[in-house]
């Protein structure tokens, strides 16, 4: 078979099924499998190519009409963790935390603009040549960002952050030594007691899969908030729980609605717990006054290339956004966040608590921290690299672990 008949036959067959399927808007997935088959059999050159590359026409053609194109396959592959698409250029993927090329592409711009303006669509959003940037999700839960041209110069450009089918949880952390267990124990006592927790690190170093598995610790017969420009997370087992999701603008008229916008009607709904996806703007100001206000026990995310850091990008940003006096914002800081967990990627590519800190108070002008473990890397086996999470303090503000009646001997059971 030619280079050029295949994909002669297939705009053919293409066109030839949508205008069948004109007449026929209804048609459920088997249906227009059928229309698939037959428009291939009835067009004289399929005749051309054989009974195997029918079969691949025809899922190419389904997936194309009633799912995600090229990326279908993509994303039926439980292994793939990320999907970048980088105009009509080859797609990449992660696998195993590593970067390589599909081998798989859209043929034109026009087919991936249409993609893109079918998922936004899916989920009431709009991205035009006025609004080029979108931040969406698929209905597995997969968020989605893809920017336009002429924003993205090279043509539009999509990523997909994968998540797993079945959620992590907190011994499968464990068991890829991503934390020890008294780190974890630690943690679990924080969360149930109250402790506000800040989970900060770069991207893709499991920020949010981290969150979900913190999230699982609150008590269940607590009412809580989650706040996230897409909804991701999967907080299992609250049974009084309200999920809010941002809003962009739209050509009809519809108000955007930020992350600010949800802090603020949050503390309206009675929260015991309010958990804000991320924060990385304007925000920081409300989720702090949260902290602050007694809504004890709230998480969040922050991107940041330490524990320490967190707390200085947290301060910029809170102080782009208000007139605070700089010490009277560091005394907010101190007062509402109590514990930072940093995590991060090694050269391995695998994903590690690296630190958890306390923060104690002001030395000076400085925040004052105390760090309660640190990864210490130990050597190098195979590839792969090897250490653990050391012990380095104890913690120093038990008050809120005493009045939520747990033990401060962290050997005892919970």
């Amino acid at each position: 078979m030619s280079d050029g008949i295949y994909p002669s036959v297939k705009g053919e067959v293409f066109s030839a099924v949508c205008e069948r399927l004109l007449g026929n808007p209804g048609a459920d997935d088997a249906e227009v499998m059928e229309s698939i088959k037959s428009c291939i059999v009835s067009n004289p050159l399929s005749r051309t190519i054989t009974p195997r590359q029918r079969g691949i026409m025809a899922h190419e053609l389904f997936n194309r009409i009633r799912r995600l194109d090229v990326l279908q396959d993509l994303l039926d592959d439980d292994s793939i963790t990320e999907i970048m698409v980088n105009g009509t250029e080859e797609i990449f993927i992660e696998r195993e935390g590593r970067l390589i090329a599909s081998g798989t592409r859209f043929e034109s711009k026009d087919r991936l603009a249409d993609m893109i303006g079918k998922i936004a669509a899916g989920v009431n959003r709009t991205v035009n040549l006025s609004s080029p940037i979108l931040d969406a999700r698929l209905p597995d839960g997969s968020r989605v960002n893809a920017v336009l041209d002429p924003v993205a110069i090279n043509g539009p450009s999509m990523t997909i952050r994968r998540f797993p089918k079945s959620p992590i949880d907190a011994g499968m952390l464990v068991s890829k030594n991503s934390i020890t267990e008294p780190a974890l124990g630690l943690l679990r006592r924080l969360v149930m007691s109250g402790y506000n927790i800040l989970i900060s690190g770069s991207t893709g170093c499991g920020k949010t899969t981290f969150l979900n598995i913190m999230s699982s610790f609150i008590p269940k017969d607590e009412r809580i908030v989650t706040i996230e420009d897409s909804a991701e997370l999967r907080i299992m087992g609250i049974r009084n729980l309200v999920r809010l999701e941002t809003r962009s603008a739209t050509a009809g008229g519809c108000s955007e609605i930020t992350i600010r916008d949800l802090i603020k009607t949050a503390l309206r709904m009675r929260p015991d717990r309010i958990v804000v996806g991320e924060v990385r703007g304007e925000e920081a100001i409300d989720m702090l006054q949260a902290f602050n206000v007694g809504q004890d026990g709230s998480l969040s995310t922050i991107h940041a290339n330490s524990a320490q850091d967190a707390l200085s990008r947290l301060e910029t940003m809170v102080m782009l956004s208000t007139n605070i006096p700089a010490e009277a914002l560091r005394r907010q800081i101190v007062s509402g966040v109590d514990i930072i967990v940093h995590l991060g990627r090694l050269r391995d590519k695998s994903r590690h608590v690296l630190e958890i800190i306390e923060v104690t108070g002001m030395n000076g002008r400085e925040f004052s921290v105390n760090t309660l473990y640190r990864f210490s890397e130990t050597g190098e086996e195979g590839g792969r690299i090897k250490g653990t999470l050391v012990r380095e303090g104890s913690l120093v503000n038990t008050e809120k672990l005493l009045r939520a009646g747990i033990s401060i001997k962290e050997d005892e059971p919970v």
